[in-house]
């Protein structure tokens, strides 16, 4: 993990999208547990409540849970979770754009299709 202090985004965020890109990635599996609020706020000299205000957003969001006295592991299906979410926002974020300019300059489907081959490839 790593954190930029300087950058607009609160660190809170940056704790819980690095924990949720480990998810995403594998890094850290479903059913083992990750490090506790205590370490990840040493290790990097975070304040433990903002390491824990990231890490409550992951909870509610059901990719984390709490277990007394044990720690917090990551939950069944989170991986799916993320992927499935990340699909969402790609299609708003990127698709939609996509459509919307292509209509502007008149491409049509198959077009559209060719430029995503071509850029795939080249890629």
């Amino acid at each position: 993990m790593q954190f930029d202090f300087q950058s607009p985004e609160p660190i809170f965020l940056q704790v819980s999208n690095q924990i949720e890109d480990a998810i995403f990635t594998g890094a850290f599996k479903e059913g083992t547990q990750i490090p506790s609020t205590t370490e990840i706020s040493k290790t990097f000299q975070i304040n433990p409540a903002t390491v824990l205000k990231g890490m409550n957003l992951l909870v509610n969001n059901n990719l984390l849970e709490k277990q007394r006295g044990r720690g917090t592991f990551v939950t069944y299906g989170a991986q799916q979770r993320v992927i499935n979410e990340r699909r969402e926002h790609f299609y708003h974020d990127y698709i939609l754009n996509l459509i919307n300019e292509s209509k502007k300059l008149h491409l049509s489907k198959d077009d559209i299709l060719e430029l995503i081959k071509r850029g795939y490839d080249n890629g």
